[in-house]
C-alpha cells in the first residue's frame, strides 16, 4: 500500500510498446512535438538498444516534485491543448501497448554528492548537447515480498555504494543518476539509473570499463552478495536518449 500523500514527490516511468513498422513515424512526430511534452517535467526519453526492455519501446521518466496532484493537473492541462491533440492523433495508431508505473527516489539519492537525482537533469537540460554516444543504463532488481525487504536493500546498497562510486579505473563519464523504488505497479522493485559516455566517448565502452572497475571494489562485491539474497531477479537494459531528452 502506498504511503505517499498527493503532494509527495514522485517519478513516473512510462513505457509505450510500438508497432515496429510505425516506430519511425512515432519518433518523427514525437521529436517535432517535444517542446509540448517538455511542458511536463520530463527527465528522460529514449529507446532500448539491448536488454530486457523490448525493442521499439519508448521509455520516458518524469519527476513531479508536487506529487500525484501536480501530475494530474499538468497532464490535464496538456490534454486540452489543440497541438497535443493533433500530435496524439498522429501517433495513436503507432502504439500497441502503454504502461505507467509510479516510483519514488530513494532517500540515499540526496545523501551522496555524486548522485544527481532526476530533477537535476530537468533543471540542467542537456538536450542541446545531444548527438554523442552516451547511453542510459537501467538496472532492475525485483526483490522478495516483505515489508522489510526494500529498507534492508537500501541499507546494504548505501553501505556498499561509496566503494563502487570511487573504484579505481571507473570511466569519468559514468554517473549514478538515481535510485527508484516502486510505489504503484510491480511492488518491491528497485531501479538504478546510470549514464555512461558522452560526445567524445562511447557509452558502451565506458560502461564496460566502469563495470570492470567495480569488480575490484571489495565493499561493493560484499554488499552485492548480501543484496542477492533479497532479490528474485536482476536484469538490465541499455537505452539511447533521443535528441530532446534532458538526460543525455
Amino acid at each position: 500500500m502506498s504511503t505517499l500523500t498527493s503532494s509527495s514527490p514522485i517519478v513516473e516511468l512510462r513505457q509505450y510498446q510500438l508497432n515496429p513498422a510505425a516506430t519511425a513515424t512515432y519518433t518523427k512526430h514525437t521529436i517535432q512535438s517535444s517542446d509540448l511534452r517538455k511542458t511536463l517535467p520530463l527527465a528522460f526519453f529514449g529507446f532500448p538498444e539491448t536488454g530486457s526492455i523490448a525493442l521499439n519501446t519508448a521509455v520516458h521518466l518524469y519527476h513531479y516534485p508536487g506529487g500525484t496532484r501536480q501530475r494530474k493537473d499538468e497532464r490535464a492541462a496538456l490534454a486540452k491543448k489543440d497541438e497535443w491533440k493533433q500530435y496524439l492523433g498522429g501517433v495513436k495508431e503507432c502504439m500497441m501497448e502503454q504502461k505507467s508505473e509510479i516510483f519514488v527516489e530513494a532517500g540515499l539519492v540526496h545523501e551522496f554528492e555524486q548522485v544527481t537525482g532526476l530533477e537535476y537533469w530537468i533543471k540542467n537540460d542537456c538536450s542541446m548537447n545531444s548527438g554523442g554516444e552516451s547511453i542510459v543504463e537501467l538496472r532492475k532488481y525485483q526483490l522478495k515480498l516483505g515489508y522489510d525487504t526494500v529498507p534492508n536493500f537500501l541499507k546494504l546498497y548505501a553501505q556498499a555504494l561509496p566503494s563502487k562510486l570511487n573504484a579505481a579505473g571507473t570511466h569519468p563519464t559514468t554517473q549514478l543518476v538515481t535510485i527508484l523504488v516502486s510505489d504503484v505497479g510491480s511492488l518491491n522493485t528497485v531501479f538504478e539509473v546510470w549514464k555512461h559516455g558522452g560526445k567524445s566517448s562511447c557509452g558502451m565502452e565506458a560502461m564496460e570499463q566502469s563495470r570492470q572497475a567495480s569488480r575490484g571494489a571489495k565493499e561493493w562485491r560484499t554488499g552485492i552478495a548480501e543484496i542477492a539474497k533479497l532479490a528474485t531477479s536482476f536484469d538490465t537494459s541499455i537505452l539511447k536518449p533521443t535528441s530532446f531528452s534532458p538526460l543525455q
